[in-house]
């Protein structure tokens, strides 16, 4: 038998270093590769060593990383400016709320600045939906910093983004005080415009009062069958179960009943109008404060009609409505009002398009407020083409409507009207590429809330490309 001492110097003799003689290396060939023939080419051979070598993913290694959380966000990363703005803000209506206190039982709840931070940060990045935000807490490093350790869930994403419309109210406001007060800002000319933007509804919910009157019919026995089956039965299912099928019930019978009182508003509206067309009004059993409206497309789909105030110097929003719709006739006053509630005075001059150039409109912006406003003379093209002057004053005009005619046929009226499509159009744009195509939420009150996450964004952006501008010298 071949003892362990001679192994060793077999293996040795085989594995000779490069200076050993040639006689005592080994052949690298096994076998003898036979000569091309005639016209064959030779493939190139590999590098010698064997097969090619890459870097592989190995997944199975543990490893230890020894840095924080906060090393792995860049120091000029956005997500850190939206803290820092967050972490300034007076937020104590958000902390009175909170009924867990020091001394007393109950679990923390999650600080309101962790979720206002991430849904400002969201809403910058085009992220609108609870469930992808909560997705993005646990897999995205910027998001995972926001939260620093805390977990969330979409359930408290959700509710928080449509809960505090007076905060994210009183939010646009500073914002724009503040960028006004440092000379960023000015207020004195501002365009107004509106867009349309799907609502969370189908076109083929919209019902007439026959049908939803046999719907909620339907819904209200439903709910009173489920509480029937419970009584009888409670080992039916567990307690969630049971709260999230009465929730279900319970909203569904809720959405129909206010789908019947809407019905009952718009069949008021149409008959004001004098809309005599025969059709009856039907609303969305979904979305009840949905309305039909044309899209930018052609097409006509639930929507709301949202309303942006910008102003002209620095670009800022500053005023925000929503509307159920489809004109943006008469939106004029409202949004002047609401800077006169914002910031004590309403604007000295106001740029529309066509859609918002009402006589009534027109007459009260300016005896009332004292606004003056650049809103195209309609028809002005057909009453050239029959040798008409579109500036000419009318003979029933008022004094107002002569003046403001006369004035949108100068070059300097003209000059200033062309700001307005590069100052709201500009404030669309960001809204829309940000997300604003299309709502996950339902009703008025709602809807407007998610529009001003878009508008407090909005500000923050311009706040720091205005104030970097003045810190650089480029403004």
């Amino acid at each position: 038998m071949q003892s362990a001492g001679d192994a060793l110097k077999r293996l040795a003799m085989n594995h000779a270093s490069p200076q050993s003689s040639p006689e005592h290396r080994p052949d690298p060939r096994l076998f003898e590769c036979p000569e091309p023939a005639e016209g064959q080419t030779v493939p190139a051979q590999a590098p010698a060593g064997g097969r090619p070598r890459a870097q592989r993913p190995e997944r199975m290694q543990i490893e230890f990383q020894p840095f924080s959380l906060d090393e792995l966000v860049p120091p000029d990363h956005e997500a850190r400016a939206v803290w820092d703005y967050v972490e300034h803000l007076d937020l104590s209506r958000l902390y009175s709320e909170i009924r867990a206190v020091e001394g007393a039982p109950g679990r923390d709840p999650i600080d309101p600045k962790i979720l206002l931070a991430l849904w400002l940060y969201a809403t910058l990045q085009g992220v609108g939906s609870a469930r992808a935000l909560n997705e993005l807490c646990k897999d995205h490093v910027a998001y995972r910093w926001i939260c620093g350790g805390v977990s969330v869930n979409y359930h408290t994403l959700s509710d928080f983004r449509v809960a505090h419309s007076e905060l994210l109210d009183d939010m646009l406001t500073d914002s724009v005080a503040t960028l006004e007060h440092e000379g960023l800002v000015s207020l004195n000319r501002v365009s107004q415009d509106g867009m349309r933007v799907r609502a969370s509804a189908g076109s083929d919910t919209f019902r007439r009062q026959g049908t939803l009157e046999e719907h909620l019919a339907d819904a209200r026995e439903q709910v009173e069958r489920l509480k029937r089956e419970l009584e009888e039965d409670p080992r039916k299912m567990s307690a969630r179960q049971r709260k999230a099928k009465e929730r279900a019930a319970r909203e569904r019978a809720e959405r129909l009943q206010r789908a019947l009182e809407e019905r009952e508003k718009l069949a008021r509206q149409r008959e004001a109008r004098k809309k005599g067309d025969g059709a009856e009004a039907r609303t969305s059993m979904t979305d009840p404060e949905a309305r039909r409206m044309k899209m930018g497309d052609g097409g006509t789909r639930p929507a709301y009609n949202v309303q942006f105030s910008t102003a002209n110097v620095g670009l800022v929003i500053t005023g925000v409505e929503v509307t159920n719709v489809g004109s943006d006739a008469g939106e004029m006053t409202p949004m002047a009002e609401q800077h006169v509630r914002r910031y004590g005075k309403a604007p000295k001059e106001n740029l529309t398009d066509g859609g918002f150039s009402t006589i009534d409109d027109i007459e009260t912006m300016e005896r009332k407020h004292g606004t003056v406003v650049y809103t195209p003379v309609k028809e002005e093209e057909q009453k050239r083409a029959k040798g008409i002057d579109p500036f000419a004053p009318c003979p029933r005009d008022s004094e107002i409507i002569a003046r403001w005619r006369v004035r949108m046929g100068t070059a300097e009226a003209q000059a200033i009207y062309k700001e307005r499509a590069a100052t709201a159009e500009l404030s669309n744009a960001h809204a829309r590429n940000r997300g604003l195509r299309q709502f996950l939420v339902r009703g008025l009150a709602k809807v407007r809330a998610v529009v001003l996450w878009f508008a407090v964004a909005h500000n923050f952006k311009r706040a720091l490309a205005l104030r970097a501008a003045v810190a650089t010298g480029t403004q």
